[in-house]
């Protein structure tokens, strides 16, 4: 299978998994809100507005995947792929919020604790991390391939230890009436969050600045073409990621003086090399010889 064939599974897989997961997580939401209310926690309504945020994180990512699907245009020519990165980055901004809002909450539930009903908080806590843990498992093979899907998986896995933190500040609270013990947990699943949502944004700024992605050196991919028989240099070189795992890549190669079929048959090494060693399925060759003249690069000091 070609990497479009591998790409077009990844999409329909991730699709469907964000499909389950969205369900399941605004189908339980409601159940926790009500479930905060009749038993006074502030962990179960916390978690529940957690929960929201999830259900908005998972539409978006569901949203994007679909129209990164959208075949390209005449004025966008490389489709809608940025989408999932946009919505990853917005995912990763919501992160931050949600993190600093967890630390004000704790710090509130610190001067003040509020009394709770420990059994139902506990209760509805539990079916919470069966239905985190589901959207998790749900959502973790497809949070390999895309950055998209990766946001909204840090998401869920928030939410995860978020009710996990609600039934083991249940138990404590229920058997030793130490009110305290929710905010601070509070604190650190608001740390683990920050930590995700901090690795989500700078990838997804680094993809927007079309840096070179992870993984990928510049230089071995010089050195990888000048090793090819036939040519001499390669300069010029651009490598950029369009969306999660689809790279591009552009470059000048200067070859001996050939028959043009001969050319044609280097590029489809070129590509060939470019798509099975680096991984990159995009790529944009300049053949130049020596007499042909060089052309010069318009994107300021470029190698």
């Amino acid at each position: 299978m070609t990497h479009h064939g591998h790409d077009h599974d990844h999409r329909a897989g991730s699709r469907k998994a964000l499909g389950w997961a969205l369900a399941l997580t605004a189908g339980f939401m409601a159940v926790e809100f009500a479930g905060g209310w009749l038993s006074g926690s502030l962990a179960l309504i916390s978690d529940a507005g957690h929960m929201l945020t999830d259900a908005l994180a998972l539409g978006l990512a569901l949203l994007a995947v679909r129209f990164a699907s959208t075949p390209a245009s005449g004025r966008k020519t490389y489709g809608f792929y940025r989408l999932e990165i946009l919505a990853a980055l917005a995912n990763g901004v919501v992160l931050v919020l949600l993190a600093g809002y967890i630390f004000y909450e704790a710090f509130q539930r610190l001067r003040s604790p509020a009394e709770i009903r420990a059994g139902l908080m506990i209760a509805v806590a539990l079916i919470g991390l069966l239905v985190n843990l589901a959207c998790f498992l749900i959502l973790r093979s497809s949070s390999r391939h895309s950055l998209n899907v990766r946001g909204a998986f840090l998401h869920v896995t928030g939410d995860m230890l978020s009710s996990a933190a609600v039934v083991a500040g249940g138990l404590v609270i229920r058997f030793t009436g130490w009110l305290a013990v929710d905010p601070v947990l509070g604190m650190l699943i608001g740390l683990v969050i920050l930590r995700g949502a901090y690795g989500l944004v700078r990838e997804s700024v680094e993809i927007l600045l079309e840096a070179a992605p992870s993984g990928i050196d510049a230089a071995g991919v010089e050195a990888a073409l000048g090793s090819l028989p036939g040519v001499k240099s390669a300069h010029h070189l651009h490598l950029w990621s369009l969306s999660s795992g689809i790279h591009a890549m552009s470059a000048h190669v200067r070859i001996d003086d050939q028959m043009t079929s001969s050319s044609d048959q280097m590029l489809r090494e070129i590509r060939k090399m470019m798509e099975e060693r680096f991984g990159i399925a995009h790529s944009t060759i300049q053949l130049e010889c020596d007499g042909c003249g060089e052309t010069e690069c318009g994107l300021g000091d470029c190698k």
